[in-house]
């Protein structure tokens, strides 16, 4: 096996934090879901169709009616941006 092919094993805390403060995922959702998951946003209107920012970790950062907004926000705080299906 060359270095190619080595894995690397990581504990569930390093996987947890592979990419923090280094990456953001963009992840389109619903309203309904986007209030679960930002809470504090107050009533949203059903059926929304919203883009959120999140830590590599999985932690929201922000929430925006465009996709645009959640990236530049990303750049503006020097994370590089993956997108989320």
């Amino acid at each position: 096996m060359d270095n190619a092919e080595k894995l690397i094993a990581l504990s569930e805390q390093e996987f947890a934090h592979l990419g923090e403060g280094m990456v953001a995922y963009v992840k389109p959702m619903l309203s309904e879901e986007a209030a679960r998951l930002f809470p504090g946003a107050g009533a949203i209107q059903p059926g929304l169709k919203l883009f959120a920012l999140l830590a590599a970790n999985g932690a929201p950062i922000m929430l925006a009616d465009s996709k645009d907004a959640v990236i530049h926000s990303a750049w503006e705080h020097d994370l590089s941006t993956v997108s989320v299906h």
